[in-house]
């Protein structure tokens, strides 16, 4: 079992941040990395080629290690998860007629790409609406399945939702997804390096992640894992770097026809950031070393009686069973004082973010009993 990780993180003893789901910290180290990067951005002299290429490929094989993709070759270097979503819509053979499902208040960054291809084409947004009772997993799922038929050509939704960390069925929803030719496209933005997430038994066609929540890396730097289904497809930009041989900088004007294999066409260019790519890399290699199932087991711990508190207070929590432990929804009971709630935070120093009609808890192993009970108190405040 983990234990609390706090001294490799620059978070004072005053300030309970249980926000990840908004932004990570960065790690102490990251962030020295981060530094370092800079400096030898300052030094273009030391820059050579290999510095192009070497941490790309080391980046590539941690992520692949961390959702086992079996592959490094499969992994590509994104800006963020708009851009991923934005190589999907390229390549998904959407006709008049056809539909693409999505889950009721998705992430925006896993909308807008549906909604213009939609309009393009002719096609059905098919949006599943959330249930409004507890528990609501079970129910989400059924009705997700239920919208998929032989006009689907995509269903698209994140492993938890992002709001509340509901969980869905991937498992079943690939299997269905495949039984009428439709692609699984998933955002692991909000679970991808805190909750377990397996390419081999889910068999995504793709999944597509920021790096700047739960991959504890910086911003503006994303990976995402493609399948089969993309081996052959068409990027949103033609960079040096993803062509074949472009290691080769004494032949970069000899034109080369062929990408670098599987998703190696689908990196975006200036990928060999001397700064983010090594920070994300040395990110990678600390979740590695902790292993994402004891992450998800220290959240699942740590959670457990604050949230057994809260319900006592009469606040709404999806059951332990259908829902993530890393990022946890908090309904407030009817009539709670949502402002008076956000001023108790501000006072205590405490860090959550509100999304839809819950609370939203986020918390990693940088959070320890102090800042649950510090969490706990601000609800008490206001509700009793």
């Amino acid at each position: 079992m983990l234990h609390c990780q706090k001294h490799l993180f620059s978070i004072p003893e005053d300030i309970a941040y249980l926000n990840c789901a908004y932004m990570s910290p960065l790690l102490k180290s990251v962030e020295h990395v981060g530094v370092e990067g800079v400096r030898m951005k300052s030094r273009p002299y030391e820059i050579e080629v290999h510095h192009f290429f070497e941490p790309l490929q080391q980046l590539k094989e941690a992520f692949a290690q961390l959702i086992n993709a079996g592959e490094a070759g499969r992994i590509a270097i994104i800006p963020s998860v708009s851009y991923g979503t934005a190589i999907v819509a390229r390549n998904l053979a959407l006709k008049p007629g056809g539909n693409i499902v999505l889950v009721e208040e998705q992430f925006p960054s896993n909308f807008y790409s549906w909604q213009r291809l939609a309009e393009e084409r002719g096609a059905e947004l098919r949006i599943v609406a959330a249930p409004s009772e507890m528990p609501r997993s079970p129910i989400w799922n059924e009705r997700i399945l239920a919208a998929i038929d032989e006009r689907t050509a995509l269903v698209t939704l994140g492993h938890v939702h992002w709001a509340d960390g509901t969980r869905f069925d991937l498992k079943a929803i690939r299997q269905r997804a495949a039984s009428v030719g439709a692609w699984l496209v998933v955002d692991g933005t909000q679970s991808v390096g805190a909750l377990p997430f397996d390419v081999q038994e889910l068999q995504p066609d793709a999944l597509i992640c920021a790096g700047y929540k739960w991959l504890l890396g910086p911003y503006s730097i994303g990976l995402a894992y493609f399948g089969p289904a993309f081996d052959n497809g068409i990027p949103i930009e033609e960079n040096w770097v993803n062509r074949l041989h472009s290691e080769n900088f004494k032949g970069l004007v000899d034109y080369q026809p062929l990408y670098r294999p599987l998703a190696g066409r689908y990196s975006m260019g200036e990928q060999s950031n001397f700064i983010l790519v090594p920070m994300q890399l040395s990110a990678l290699q600390q979740l590695l070393a902790w292993g994402v199932p004891n992450i998800q087991a220290y959240c699942r711990e740590l959670m457990r009686e604050p949230l057994r508190q809260l319900t006592g207070l009469g606040c709404q929590v999806e059951p332990e069973d259908h829902r993530a432990h890393h990022l946890v929804g908090v309904r407030l009971p009817e009539g709670a004082d949502l402002d008076e709630l956000k001023t108790a935070f501000q006072q205590k120093g405490v860090y959550v973010s509100l999304r839809g009609s819950a609370v939203r808890i986020a918390c990693h192993l940088f959070n320890d009993e102090q800042d649950m009970e510090r969490l706990v108190k601000c609800f008490e405040q206001v509700l009793i």
